[in-house]
Order: structure tokens, then sequence, then C-alpha cells
């Protein structure tokens, strides 16, 4: 099987519609050789849930779906015959105050299932991506994980701040692994309402897609001089294709074959490339004295 489902609840994992424990589901994946990529979901999914599963929505690896944002994660990095996957789903919905905390909580669980996986083969690459909180439970997994444990992350429209980043670019594992942020100014609303919503427990503190930081390189989809980089990779990822966006990073056609690449066994190389082409920028003003509406709609993620 190259796909696997787990869920968090808590901090404790379960395997996805089957009550095998969490080790027999794992088996299948633990005796294939190969790379290993997770897959984090974000805001507003909740496993099992008829409506909201991620497992029926990104993590499926059904070709069609009605929800123009159920854009197939397996599909588009390659999960099959040579690729194995992980659909790491959490318990996103309610507020977005409950979901950031619960974040956490899966960061945590997230970690422990990382621990089995290299403790089952210490030598096989893993890497990670997650979009808007699912970063937030990537990063808060990080500091708790062994040098070595992850070997690219990919953070999609992080919904965090920089100084959660920091712990995690600080931590072993974060500074062993490959990091790469992608956003676009079609996410910058975004940023501004989680700002409003949470705002930063240290003064200066800034949401992630607005901040640059060292040892964590930012693609900006919105940035013609990083879409022509890539494309001079041969990677043509489409310009951005609405004002206001929180999907783009995974929308946006053309971007998913980037991501497959850099989950790949060339992957490292890859990675030094784009960072090359994401030259530093001075960190963007931050608006003060917002007051705006949450605006998470059903499966926004």
């Amino acid at each position: 099987m190259a796909l696997i489902r787990m869920n968090a609840t808590g901090t404790a994992v379960q395997a996805h519609g089957t009550p095998r424990s969490t080790s027999a589901a794992l088996d299948p994946l633990v005796a294939r050789p190969g790379p290993i990529v997770v897959m984090v979901h974000g805001y507003r999914f909740e496993p099992e849930h008829p409506d909201h599963c991620p497992h029926d929505h990104i993590f499926s690896e059904a070709p069609d779906h009605p929800c123009y944002k159920a854009e197939s994660w397996p599909r588009g990095l390659g999960i099959g015959a040579l690729r194995q996957g992980l659909a790491f789903g959490w318990r996103a919905r309610g507020s977005i105050w409950q979901a950031h905390a619960e974040a956490a909580f899966a960061g945590q669980a997230l970690a422990g299932l990382l621990r089995r996986l290299r403790d089952a083969d210490p030598l096989r690459p893993i890497h990670a991506i997650g979009h808007s909180l699912g970063a937030r439970v990537i990063l808060s997994a990080l500091p708790e994980l062994e040098a070595g444990t992850l070997d690219r992350v990919l953070l999609l429209a992080g919904a965090d701040y920089a100084s959660s980043a920091r712990r995690a670019l600080d931590s072993p594992a974060g500074r062993r692994a490959r990091m790469l942020h992608v956003t676009s100014g079609e996410n910058r609303v975004y940023d501004l309402m989680l700002r409003s919503a949470l705002p930063p427990a240290h003064p200066g503190d800034l949401v992630l897609g607005r901040a640059d930081l060292p040892g964590l390189p930012t693609l900006r989809l919105d940035d013609p001089r990083h879409l022509d980089g890539l494309s001079g990779l041969g990677y043509r990822v489409a310009p951005p294709q609405r004002r206001i966006c929180h999907w783009s990073s995974y929308l946006r056609p053309g971007i998913f074959d980037l991501y497959r690449d850099l989950t790949d066994t060339c992957g490292a190389a890859l990675h030094a490339e784009v960072s090359a082409i994401t030259a530093p920028t001075p960190a963007l003003a931050v608006a003060s004295g917002w007051s705006l509406p949450l605006p998470w709609g059903a499966n926004a993620s």
C-alpha cells in the first residue's frame, strides 16, 4: 500500500478507518523501501467528519471532487508504486483559536509518529508538507525530534508566527532539515486576519508570511523574479489566479511538479537551487489597527 492514513486525537495517533493498531497500520509502509512523504492539512478539516474529512478531500486519490479546492495531494506528489505517503489528519474544526491550540497537540502526535518511522529505518528519507495550520503542526513537531528525522520540509502559507518557526529552526531536527516556506500576496489578507484574531505573544513577532528568517528560504509565488527563477529551473508555475486566495500554494497550476521533485531522491540539490532564487528581502511592514472578520469558510485549509 503506497498511502497510509493516520489521525491524531489530541496527542494520540490511530489508523484511519480501521481498528488496527498504529504499529500494524504502519507495517506496510515500514516494509517497503524508499522515501516517505508526510502530508498535513490545515484549518476546517476533521477526520471521520461526514462532510469535512481530509481523507475524502485533499488526501483523496480520486481524480475528481466537486470542491475546487480538493486538489489531490497524493496524486500531485506522485504517491504510488515508487513513492510512499502518509496522510496525517487532525481535528482542525471549531474556532480558529481552538484549531490553533489543537495544532500544537497534533504536532506532538506527529512527532511520536515520525519517531516510530525513524526508529524502524534510521536511514530512510522522510519529508513533510503542510498547509496553513498544518505548517504549525510540523513546526510544533520539529523541536520534539532528533536531528535527521526529517529531510525536507515544505510549509505552504504557514499560519503561524516567526517565533514558532525560529524555535523549530533552532532545534536539532530543524537545523538538519532543508526547509522551504511557500507563500504569495494572495494570502496577505489571511496573514493579517491571523494576526488580528491571534495577536503575537511578543511585540514585533511577525506572521510567517510577512517575515524573512535566516535558514528558512521563502518562495513568493507573486514575485515575478521567483517565478522567472523557477521557469529557469524548468518549472512553469502559473501567475496569480486571484487577488485573494489562501490555497494558491497548492492550487497554482504547475506547483505540484516542484513539490514532487523537492521530495524526490535528488530533491536536496533542487532545494539548494530554489533557495538561491529566493534572495532575502527586507521584512514588510505589518499593518496595525486591523479589525477584520474571520474569513474561513467550509473546508478552508
